[in-house]
């Protein structure tokens, strides 16, 4: 293989890595005493639709969010009411961030090659040529979080728990509402 194709392969291959460390981590967590087949309606649990607001949260990107989660569950074919009494279910959510350090350490040739071949060409040998050590990087990042909580309206009991984390990069905030949606989207589908 070329040069050139082996360097076009790494990059793609690198690339492809790196989308996908950056993509979010989706759980979710149910109860199973409750079934929830029969559920058509849902409305929110309160009018503030968050169910604790961080103190520093943007008023523009919660109304994406609002929006956002409503429409998710609509696609689903789940019809939207005004009044949580005559819903289902209701729903409400979380969000949030955290800044992280994410630290690697590794041996210091990792960087350097590992020295096939100079015992036998007239060099010292591996041990006697390279001192081993460790190379150590440190690298800061915001993670964020969206929770999504649902809630049988008969039992008033909780039956749902879904969530989303994901490293928030400065493309994000090229197009935030695309973010939102894919990340709303991922929780919600696994909602059944």
């Amino acid at each position: 293989m070329t040069p050139i194709k082996l360097l076009i392969i790494s990059t793609l291959i690198a690339f492809t890595a790196g989308c996908a460390t950056h993509s979010a981590k989706v759980d979710f967590d149910r109860n199973t005493e409750i079934e929830t087949v029969h559920y058509k309606t849902f409305a929110w649990l309160t009018n503030a639709k968050i169910m604790a607001a961080p103190v520093d949260i943007n008023p523009v990107m919660k109304e994406r969010v609002d929006t956002s989660i409503e429409q998710a569950f609509i696609a689903k074919g789940y019809q939207l009411v005004e009044n949580a009494e005559d819903a289902d279910f209701t729903i409400s959510y979380t969000v949030g961030s955290r800044d992280k350090i994410k630290v690697n350490s590794y041996p210091a040739t990792y960087n350097s090659g590992f020295g096939w071949g100079r015992g036998y060409y007239g060099g010292r040998g591996y041990y006697g040529s390279m001192s081993m050590g460790t190379e150590t990087s440190v690298r800061q990042y915001t993670e964020g979080k969206l929770a999504i909580d649902i809630y049988d309206v008969k039992t008033h009991q909780p039956v749902w728990h879904g969530w989303a984390t994901k490293r928030i990069t400065s493309e994000n905030s090229e197009d935030p509402l695309a973010v939102i949606n894919k990340v709303v989207i991922k929780v919600v589908d696994m909602f059944q």
